[in-house]
């Protein structure tokens, strides 16, 4: 708790621009797939958390989209794991914890850690918590629409 209220301010807003960037992304990959938008936006807000997202998915879209779901939250996470240290060097500390998404305070969390440096451990933490708590919420609701 102590090293929580040590975060920036501006640290706070971190799962907030990754969630923004996530949909942006999913809108430029609308244009490759039949898919409606809010579908693609449901296996977007899946944050890397393919146990629920997939899941989640399935039960309210079909197999098809909740494999689609499934792979494309996996790509997430090992990409997050390979390319972590390069995407530090090239966009900066915050960026593998973007990447990872809800599974930056998990399965990413020590390669996020080994290649961002020890003082944005916290920051991991809350932005995986924040993300992993919204995965519910945003693919049930895209899934509604």
């Amino acid at each position: 708790i102590k090293q929580f209220r040590k975060i920036h301010s501006r640290m706070l807003f971190l799962p907030l621009t990754t969630i923004a960037g996530t949909f942006v992304g999913v809108l430029v990959v609308n244009i490759f797939f039949k898919h409606s938008l809010a579908e693609l936006l449901a296996v977007g807000s899946g944050f890397g958390y393919y146990s629920l997202s997939g899941i989640l998915i399935t039960q309210y879209k079909g197999a098809e989209l909740g494999t689609i779901a499934l792979l494309a939250n996996i790509m997430r996470e090992i990409l997050t794991l390979l390319f972590a240290p390069l995407m530090v060097r090239w966009f900066g500390e915050l960026s593998p914890i973007a990447a990872g998404g809800a599974t930056s305070m998990d399965t990413t969390f020590p390669i996020i850690v080994r290649a961002s440096g020890k003082e944005f451990s916290i920051v991991s933490i809350y932005s995986g918590f924040v993300m992993d708590f919204s995965v519910p919420f945003l693919v049930t609701f895209f899934c509604s629409l």
